[in-house]
This record gives C-alpha cells, structure tokens and sequence, in this order.
C-alpha cells in the first residue's frame, strides 16, 4: 500500500495544497502569503517521513509537517475574522484550510506506530490522503465553484462537502453505518461539484485544454464518489464491496489525479484568463 499511497500524498503535499491557497481570494490574514510560498519546503519533513520505516525519527519528521498544517488551520478564524462571512462557499473555504491538519496529525500517529483513538494503521495511513484531496481539495473546489452561482446547486456543493467530510470523520468513531451516512452526504455534494464544474466548462472555459481538464474532473468525481459509496454501503450492510486496497487504488487514486490535479490546473487557467493582465503580473511576482 504505500508504493500506492505515498506517491499520492506528496502530490498533495507538494502541489496541491500550495496551488489551492494560490487560487483563493479575499482578504488574506498576516502569514499568508508566507506559508503559502513556504508549504513545499514545508512539506520535505513529511515526505521524507513517508518513505521511512515506523519510528521516532519518522514521526519527528512527520511532526514538522503537521505543524505546519496546524498553521494553516490556523488561517481559517484569522480569515473569518476579516471576511465575518458564514456564506456557503465560505464554509468551504474554511473546512478545506483546516482540513489538512487532521491528515497531519494522523500522519505523526501513523509514523510512530501508535493507534491514534484505536484506529489502525492502515485506516491512519489512508486518512493522511484522503483529508488532503476530500478534505482541502474538494471543499476548496466546492467554494470556488459555488462563487460563480448563486443557486440551489451551488448552496447544495458549498455546505454538502465539509458536512460529509465531518460526517465521514465522525462515522470514524461511531459505527460503518454513520460513515455510511456521511459518504451519502459527501457523494451529493461532490455531485452538485460535478453538474457545476460542466457549467462552467460550457460558460468559461474557452480553450480546449481547459473545457478538457474540467470535463475530465467532473467526470471522474462522479465515477470515484460511485465507488467511495459503494464501499461504505458494502461496509455498512456486508455487501460485495472492494477490498480496502483496491478503494484506495480506485477511488483514491482516481480522486487524487482525474478530480483534485485536473480541477485545480482548469481553474488555475480560468483565473489567468479571467485576470486582468496588470494584476495578474503583480500575483505572479517570483517567491
């Protein structure tokens, strides 16, 4: 499994995280800006930290990295503080920057061999991936997507995905059939995600590349969110379902790079073509 996954995590690490907080806007609390510059080398502790076998060293590593996560949790009462918004697509917002700080601190547990709450390792191992892709990369999606509308859809997207994310998180300490509920929850949202992400593909995107990437994004979220709620029900109820791997493989996968990666390199483009020039120079100034 961690051939599998780790190359996934550091994706997240290394890329993800630091484009999505390069697509937010508003008003940005002090630090900002330098974590958001700082994440990649940030996140070396906690790639090396994945590739190391189980010990102390390893979870001091991993400990470097969750605090920086910790940091960026930080970030969202500070935005709070300056926005004073409970909007929806705000909501989202604010779940994905403290989203990865439950990936971090399951990451140091996992790394030290210790069963965090009683979970075992490999549950630990994978909450690291998932609260990096379902936790930040879809409730960021969900807010961006939800800006560009105002309609049930968009309010269904915005609120859905952080209260199926919590909700899946809960069912962790409840039973499979919590979880279950959560997955429901969370597969509804990234549905609204879906039918808006090909919305926008038909109204903004003007370049093939682009209608391209979210085309595909939405297309595979729907195929991944089939498959992560399959595997809850089968989970739940006893029925045929994949094996843990092969979710991983499947949806995990399919999540991390046909939805998280495609979307946020569509909407990295729509920003550019939607930016006007001098302020895009001003934004993209070297580090």
């Amino acid at each position: 499994m961690p051939v599998l996954v780790n190359p996934i995590v550091m994706i997240g690490m290394f890329w993800v995280v630091p484009t999505g907080l390069a697509l937010l806007d508003g008003p940005r609390p002090p630090g900002w800006d330098p974590l958001r510059r700082a994440w990649p080398l940030l996140a070396v502790p906690g790639a090396l930290a994945l590739w190391l076998p189980r010990s102390g060293a390893a979870a001091a590593l991993a400990a470097v990295y969750a605090l920086a996560t910790l940091a960026l949790a930080l970030q969202a009462p500070a935005r709070l503080m300056l926005t004073r918004s409970f909007r929806p697509s705000e909501i989202a917002v604010l779940t994905a920057l403290a989203a990865p700080s439950v990936a971090g601190l399951a990451l140091v547990a996992e790394r030290a061999s210790y069963p965090l709450f009683g979970f075992d390792l490999d549950v630990l191992a994978l909450t690291v991936p998932h609260f990096h892709f379902a936790g930040f990369a879809a409730a960021l999606v969900a807010g961006l997507v939800s800006r560009a509308s105002d309609g049930p859809a968009a309010r269904l997207a915005a609120l859905s995905v952080p209260a199926g994310t919590l909700l899946v998180l809960l069912g962790y300490f409840v039973d499979d059939w919590a979880e279950l509920v959560g997955a429901v929850v969370l597969t509804a949202g990234m549905a609204a995600v879906s039918v808006l992400t090909l919305r926008e593909r038909r109204e903004l995107a003007a370049d093939p590349l682009t209608r391209g990437l979210l085309a595909v994004s939405a297309l595979v979220l729907v195929a991944t969110m089939a498959l992560a709620l399959s595997w809850a029900l089968g989970e739940a109820t006893g029925l045929p379902h994949l094996s843990l791997t092969w979710t991983a493989a499947t949806h995990g996968l399919g999540n991390a790079l046909g939805f998280a990666v495609c979307a946020l390199l569509a909407r990295r483009r729509l920003r550019a073509d939607h930016t006007p020039p001098a302020l895009l120079a001003r934004t993209e100034l070297p580090a």
